[in-house]
């Protein structure tokens, strides 16, 4: 059943329309002049909602609170986390006051991160299908919300190439489903064989669709947390990161405790914003702040501004 026939074109009609606009017209669009322009940004700045986690958990501030919040902390954009809104993806009086508070606060909504929906790479046929049926709700409120993107999992079972081969099915399927709405779906290294870097990018590959990319996460390349803290649980994360990138449609700056000098002791931001950069992305940078040193307000402002001192460095 169809419950959104305004926004159903087909990829015939997509590709019909790229064609028509025609070279010429994109080497002249906007975009690429911004691109040339020597006062846009190497990278933009955006919040991720879990870096309040631990303020929404505890009902000090609530989903319709962080736009308000973001701006407040001197971040212009968002990216939501679905488990602060879990009831609300087929709510359109709730998504228009997201949008209404976004709107208010001057940030834009740029994706959903989703969880709890079932694995996009079941091994199980009935489960794997019912999995992309749940995602799809968020395609629409992603919609709704004027995101560019929802953030999925590829979790699976079974051997490397089996996971990859399930994995790229679900994807590929969901990615299908949401390429009339100009939605992207992007999976983030989130453990298992998904936080090594080869298995991941592999997979991108094996879907081939220009709407399915990657979330590098700086943190998250422990491939077993139950061992995180052994060594080879862990991928390495800038090999990985580097891996992810030409895939990369947003970037996550994860964060946990800061040095007196602001550098973040886990990883080397300066590295790593090296490694993105190089890849050629110029998107959004989101600030994911999940120590527990700092809290979560100052935490999410000292990567801020570690990133900003990078971009400033890297743009002399």
């Amino acid at each position: 059943m169809n419950d959104h026939p305004s926004y159903e074109i087909t990829r015939r009609d997509s590709l019909k329309a790229l064609g028509a606009i025609g070279v010429g017209a994109v080497l002249a669009s906007p975009l690429l002049a911004a691109m040339n322009n020597a006062d846009t940004p190497l990278f933009r700045i955006s919040l991720a909602q879990w870096s309040l986690h631990k303020l929404l958990f505890a009902n000090e501030i609530d989903n319709l609170d962080f736009a308000s919040e973001a701006r407040s902390m001197g971040f212009d954009a968002i990216e939501y986390v679905n488990a602060f809104f879990k009831d609300k993806a087929e709510d359109k009086s709730y998504l228009r006051q997201m949008n209404a508070r976004a709107s208010d606060s001057g940030v834009t909504q740029l994706l959903i991160m989703c969880d709890g929906e079932g694995a996009l790479g079941d091994a199980d046929e009935k489960a794997r299908t019912q999995s992309v049926e749940n995602h799809k709700k968020w395609v629409h409120a992603a919609k709704t919300l004027g995101c560019h993107s929802i953030r999925v999992n590829a979790a699976s079972s079974g051997s490397y190439e089996e996971q990859q081969k399930l994995a790229a099915d679900g994807l590929r399927r969901l990615t299908e489903f949401a390429e009339p709405y100009g939605i992207n779906v992007i999976v983030e290294n989130h453990g298992g064989y998904s936080s090594n870097g080869a298995w991941l990018s592999g997979v991108m590959k094996q879907v081939d669709h220009p709407m399915c990319g990657t979330l590098p996460d700086f943190g998250n390349f422990c491939m077993d947390w139950s061992r995180s803290g052994e060594p080879d649980a862990w991928y390495d994360r800038y090999k990985g990161t580097g891996e992810l990138m030409p895939f990369a449609k947003a970037v996550s700056a994860k964060s946990h405790e800061f040095d007196a000098d602001g550098n973040e002791t886990g990883t080397d931001y300066r590295r790593m914003m090296r490694v993105v950069l190089d890849s050629g992305y110029r998107g959004w940078v989101g600030v994911e702040y999940e120590g527990s040193k700092h809290a979560p307000r100052d935490g999410s402002k000292l990567t801020r501004e570690l990133l900003e001192t990078i971009r400033d460095e890297m743009s002399a």
